[in-house]
């Protein structure tokens, strides 16, 4: 059991980061003590080296040699700066010859110079013509570095071998404190950040505990539930967003939901309750075979009613759940619109209206000719319906960019610009005095379909002056060969 509740706390998205960030320090961190390391040792060794040159290059100009060719020190050991700059030089010295005997050198000089190993750095000094620097080891464990060189006797034209040393019992006990202080800070700063990173994470998923929080508060009461932003414009407020947005369509399609449930049973119950009156009446009441035939006649009307409204209904509900089958072709939407046109001109005739296609060169859209059809027939048949006798009601497409342009226009009554943003809407009528009722549904599955098509409907209209219906299709990429066949209708 504590093993499992250590399992899912590692697994804890807090724990992740915080993990994380401390992984992420520590190697930094050994990234950064190991470079410093390095470098501190090479600037330590660099700055060594120059020290040695300059010790060399003064043991060189105190050291002179006498007339049997002995090297002797030459200074003034009254002056104290001088006598300090010797007693330096005189800590690790030697000089010796080119047998590598030494004729002059300090107390430790036989630790670390001897004769056949100053014969060989001789020669190889006098090949390559630079010193040589090496660290040696002393009796009592100490270090030291050693640079060695050549210096001539020009009276006697004799090469002498010339080595200066410095303990580097300082630069490694530097190290060593470098070293110390590293180890002793690196803990200290991981559980510093490994605190604040804890802190920052929580404080970070604090804003994930709200929408996980909003998440679990959302009911069918509260769908439309919103989570105040941090204002930091950060992947958090981003996410915040993203949830407020998805709430928001939450709610709206609850709401149609809802509308579509209430306005449904609406349609229905009317139809149902005068079926089940007349049905009644005609059982109760009925004695006369007329009176049977009027009753069964008036509900077989509301039973097609209700057809039509299911039928409706149904196919509203495919299109915008996109369940309706698209086929999609180039179309010729003028083509298309010379047709409709010429097969509602007996019903235009029948409403004194005059119907019109403004004829123009083909316009090539990709939709499913089947479906836009649907939508020009609709559009067509609400322009007819509401152009009072000696109107005009016409149709044409045109190219529009990427897209192409259906219009149908009428001169009819108009819509009022309280009831504009609510045409598209489900069964939403618009109150007239046309005894023709629909169901209110014509224009919610036009408005479907050209969506389901990646286009898009806009509608102009003022009361008693006509309407303007535009819609826009995707324009097609290319168009059929000229003996190929286009689908229409």
């Amino acid at each position: 059991m504590h093993w499992q509740k250590l399992r899912r706390f590692a697994k804890t998205l807090r724990f992740r980061l915080a993990s994380t960030f401390v992984l992420l320090l520590t190697a930094v961190l050994a990234i950064v003590g190991f470079v410093g390391t390095r470098t501190l040792s090479s600037l330590l060794e660099k700055q060594s080296e120059e020290v040695l040159s300059e010790q060399l290059g003064a043991l060189r100009g105190y050291m002179h040699f006498d007339d049997t060719g002995e090297p002797y020190w030459f200074a003034d050991t009254i002056d104290a700066e001088e006598a300090a700059s010797i007693g330096r030089l005189e800590e690790v010295y030697v000089v010796a010859d080119d047998t590598g005997v030494a004729h002059r050198g300090s107390d430790n000089a036989s630790q670390f110079f001897e004769p056949k190993a100053v014969v060989s750095e001789l020669a190889a000094i006098e090949r390559t013509h630079q010193p040589i620097f090496k660290t040696v080891v002393a009796r009592d464990g100490a270090h030291y570095e050693i640079m060695s060189n050549t210096m001539k006797d020009a009276e006697r034209d004799r090469t002498w071998y010339i080595a200066e040393g410095r303990t580097l019992a300082g630069d490694r006990l530097l190290l060593r404190r470098f070293r110390r202080n590293f180890f002793i800070f690196l803990p200290i700063a991981l559980v510093a950040c490994a605190i604040l990173g804890w802190y920052s994470a929580g404080k970070a998923l604090r804003a994930l505990e709200s929408v996980e929080k909003a998440a679990q508060g959302i009911t069918g009461s509260n769908l439309g539930l919103q989570i105040s932003k941090r204002g930091a414009d950060d992947e958090l407020d981003r996410l915040i967003d993203s949830f407020n947005e998805m709430s928001a369509r939450l709610k709206s399609s609850f709401e149609q939901i809802r509308r579509f449930s209430t306005d449904v049973s609406h349609e229905l119950r009317t139809p149902l309750t005068a079926i089940q009156g007349q049905l009644e009446v005609a059982l109760f009441t009925g004695t006369r075979k007329e009176q049977l035939q009027e009753a069964i006649e008036n509900a077989l009307q509301d039973v097609e009613r209700l057809s039509n409204l299911v039928r409706a209904l149904l196919l509203l509900s495919q299109s915008e759940t996109g369940q309706v089958p698209m086929h999609k072709t180039a179309l010729d939407l003028n083509a298309l619109l010379r047709d409709l046109v010429d097969q509602f001109q007996i019903p235009a005739e029948a409403h004194e209206v005059k119907l019109t296609h403004i004829d123009a060169d083909p316009v090539w859209c990709e939709a499913d000719p089947t479906q836009i059809d649907r939508v020009i027939t609709n559009l067509l048949a609400n322009a007819l319906k509401y152009t009072r006798a000696g109107g005009w009601v016409r149709a044409y497409a045109e190219p529009a960019g990427a897209s192409a342009r259906i219009v149908v226009e009428d001169s009819g009554v108009g819509i009022p610009p309280d009831h504009l943003p609510h045409i598209f809407d489900r069964f939403y009528r618009v109150p007239d005095s046309s005894p023709e009722k629909g169901l209110g549904l014509g224009l919610s599955f036009v408005a479907s379909i050209v969506k389901a098509h990646g286009g898009e409907i806009h509608v102009q209209s003022e009361p008693d002056r006509g309407s303007k219906f535009e819609i826009l299709l995707p324009a097609a990429a290319v168009r059929p060969a000229a003996d190929m066949p286009v689908l229409q209708s």
